[in-house]
């Protein structure tokens, strides 16, 4: 087996449990570059181009995790996430810039947190349902600290008002209290359709059986 790279080092937990290809291999390729990439800009795309005109707070963790979860089940390295959040904030803000389609800020800031904090909880993962969690409480934080940018900007314009994604809409009173209820749902649901979608929950370690040390063990 060829060494494993240093920079962005596999994740055998991801790597087991995938239900997709995995393209990956010990040593970091341009090829997991540009997927990597790929998905954070498909992450940016469904973000601020595709508007589903649901009126429920929140939904917009939808279209930002599941672009993610391909990419970390095809390219399964811890640092994956970020690094699909720095091509998706690259992404988002070359489509803005360019007048193609728009992003609130809490949209904005799900988009951007998300992929870390899928690294952050995959961490700690050893088996296919705790693969599960680790998704559903990323996109749960993800989700509730977009929620907190969203009603800080809402209170910036005075409790409602000033469009462009900053706040405006209902006044905050009305907003908020149903807010933090689908906020916290989508979230949840979010991780969980993800992780149900790109990987496995019965996936067992992959190292149960290994008595050898690996250094790069997740």
């Amino acid at each position: 087996m060829s060494e494993a790279s240093l920079i962005l080092p596999p994740s055998e937990t991801l790597r087991a449990g995938s239900r997709l290809r995995s393209f990956t291999s010990d040593r970091l390729r341009a090829a997991d570059l540009f997927i990597l990439m790929g998905a954070g800009m498909a992450a940016a795309a469904a973000t601020t181009l595709l508007d589903f005109s649901w009126r429920l707070p929140g939904h917009a963790i939808l279209r930002t995790v599941l672009p993610l979860s391909v990419g970390l089940a095809l390219v399964p390295r811890r640092g994956s996430g970020l690094a699909m959040s720095a091509a998706a904030g690259g992404g988002a803000f070359a489509l803005q810039t360019m007048g193609m389609g728009a992003a609130g800020v809490g949209a904005l800031t799900s988009l951007l947190l998300t992929g870390p904090l899928l690294d952050l909880a995959c961490r700690w993962s050893r088996r296919g349902w705790q693969i599960y969690l680790s998704f559903a409480a990323a996109a749960l934080v993800s989700n509730m600290l977009a929620f907190a940018v969203r009603g800080a900007a809402k209170a910036a314009t005075g409790g409602g008002g000033g469009g462009g994604g900053l706040g405006g809409g209902r006044a905050l009173a009305e907003w908020q209290p149903q807010a933090v209820v689908t906020y916290a749902v989508c979230g949840v649901a979010a991780g969980l359709i993800s992780a149900a979608i790109c990987f496995r929950c019965t996936a067992g370690s992959p190292r149960d059986d290994d008595a050898t040390p690996d250094p790069y063990r997740d």
